[in-house]
């Protein structure tokens, strides 16, 4: 794994002043790169999150958010990996695997307007302009995944999505996220865009110059998407990223109050406790 910046410290306020006794119990969530081939290597698509929202408020993230629960309904019309290879991937139970992979579907197409589905198995949708209307209902949970693409006559296309990393949030935070991050290609012919409530700015950026800005204080990076940039750009293409096979056991990292500020501890850096209290 990419080791973390000494400098990347979280801001003021982000952690709780008391460690919650017992930790909270992480929900499970999803988030999705999208990712298009740009002249300089692939691009990121990206959104900064509105001040003051409950969870990475002004943070810089890519689209994704927490598991409904009917995102496990076994109706959705599904094509490419079955939920069990999912599961198998990412070590969990059939029925949040299948959840998993309609939420990464369902949270990109709220926060993005980019929709993996197609009007049968080896189709994408290439306009999604006819289904606007869908996206603030599913925001505001008046409908679901299930009914939007069973009304519209879509199929889901998981094949369309790869499986990246399993991040947990550090137990000294009062929400908690079990995150498993996919990567997809941007489909032919559609458009990421910012109509969500929940995004202040969203655009497209090379990680290198995504990292950048956050090296020159022009955006806030979470642990989690600075390691996932600096990964996708050591990759030279969309192709070379999509093709990659790596192992997605979960990332719980921890937190230490250093030098004033609250600096992120990842498995095998020096300082990382097991959890019997013991330096690994």
């Amino acid at each position: 794994m990419v080791r973390l910046p000494e400098d990347l410290t979280l801001p003021d306020g982000f952690v709780p002043p008391a460690r919650p006794d017992p930790p909270a119990t992480p929900k499970d969530a999803a988030t999705v790169v999208l990712l298009r081939d740009g002249d300089r290597g692939p691009e990121v698509f990206l959104q900064r999150r509105v001040e003051g929202m409950p969870f990475a408020g002004g943070m810089t993230v890519f689209p994704g958010g927490g598991v409904d629960r009917r995102d496990a309904d076994a109706s959705v019309a599904w094509s490419g990996p079955s939920p069990q290879w999912w599961a198998e991937r990412f070590e969990c139970s059939e029925e949040i695997a299948r959840a998993l992979v309609c939420a990464a579907v369902r949270e990109t197409f709220e926060e993005s307007g980019v929709l993996l589905a197609g009007p049968d198995a080896d189709s994408v949708v290439d306009d999604t302009r006819p289904y606007a209307a869908a996206r603030p209902k599913l925001e505001s949970r008046e409908l679901s995944l299930a009914g939007f693409l069973a009304d519209a006559g879509l199929v889901l296309r998981a094949d369309l999505l790869r499986p990246w990393a399993n991040w947990v949030t550090p137990e000294q935070e009062s929400r908690r996220y079990d995150t498993r991050f996919f990567l997809a290609a941007m489909p032919v012919g559609q458009r990421a865009d910012g109509v969500t409530s929940e995004a202040s700015r969203a655009y497209w950026s090379t990680p290198e110059d995504a990292l950048e800005d956050w090296r020159q204080q022009r955006c806030g990076l979470l642990p989690p998407t600075w390691v996932t940039l600096s990964e996708i750009g050591a990759c030279r293409s969309v192709a070379a990223a999509l093709d990659v096979h790596r192992p997605l056991g979960k990332v719980l990292p921890q937190l230490e109050h250093r030098d004033g500020a609250w600096r992120v501890v990842l498995p095998g850096d020096p300082g990382y406790r097991g959890a019997e209290g013991e330096d690994r």
